[in-house]
């Protein structure tokens, strides 16, 4: 028996995109933390880097996020 694709389910996305936002700005959170402690300039530019990245990580999502809601009240 063939199986095809699955069935495209987008109804959740837009809670996952929320928590993966929440999780981001968590992790940012803990690394202000983290620039506290005793590390090299180094350790501290990657982690500032790491950070921009996930700003706009972020500021992505939340375009996402906004897509999503989009399609779901177009198909409601």
């Amino acid at each position: 028996m063939a199986k095809g694709p699955k069935p495209d389910d987008r109804s959740d996305n837009v809670e996952k995109l929320r928590e993966q936002v929440v999780n981001t700005i968590e992790n940012i959170e803990a690394s202000h933390d983290t620039l506290q402690m005793d590390l090299s300039e180094d350790q501290k530019e990657d982690i500032r880097a790491k950070n921009r990245r996930r700003e706009r990580a972020i500021a992505d999502k939340r375009e996402e996020i906004q897509d999503e809601y989009e399609f779901q009240q177009k198909q409601d």
